[in-house]
């Protein structure tokens, strides 16, 4: 296996899935770029997803000017727990699909904890 980053990024997501997928739960997955950050509640079956908060939404715009940091991806993380909570979802797996966690991606999940999310 060749030692990439992009390679260490794919192996982590693989890794994470096929251990959430054994927990039979809905999964908050993160999808991370440099300027935007989304968060997704998929069903366990990963037919349809259930809530969605992203950083390029209105209701973010409404609230926020940037949208590639630390402030924006808690921001993010705060509606999806809302989101949530107005689905009736508590409990779910967090899919950080092979990011480290750390920096944005730590915010998005400290967040969605406060917000009420368990995970």
């Amino acid at each position: 296996m060749s030692k990439s980053k992009k390679a260490a990024h794919i192996r982590r997501g693989k890794k994470a899935r096929a251990k959430i997928k054994l927990l039979n739960v809905p999964r908050l997955c993160v999808y991370r770029t440099n300027m935007h950050i989304s968060a997704q509640i998929i069903s366990p079956d990963g037919a349809s997803v259930l809530a969605s908060a992203s950083s390029v939404g209105k209701v973010f715009k409404q609230a926020n000017e940037k949208t590639g940091n630390s402030k924006a991806a808690s921001v993010v993380g705060k509606l999806i727990a809302e989101c949530a909570s107005q689905a009736g979802i508590k409990k779910v797996a967090f899919d950080r699909s092979g990011c480290k966690y750390h920096g944005r991606v730590k915010a998005l999940a400290e967040a969605a904890r406060e917000g009420g999310l368990e995970f």
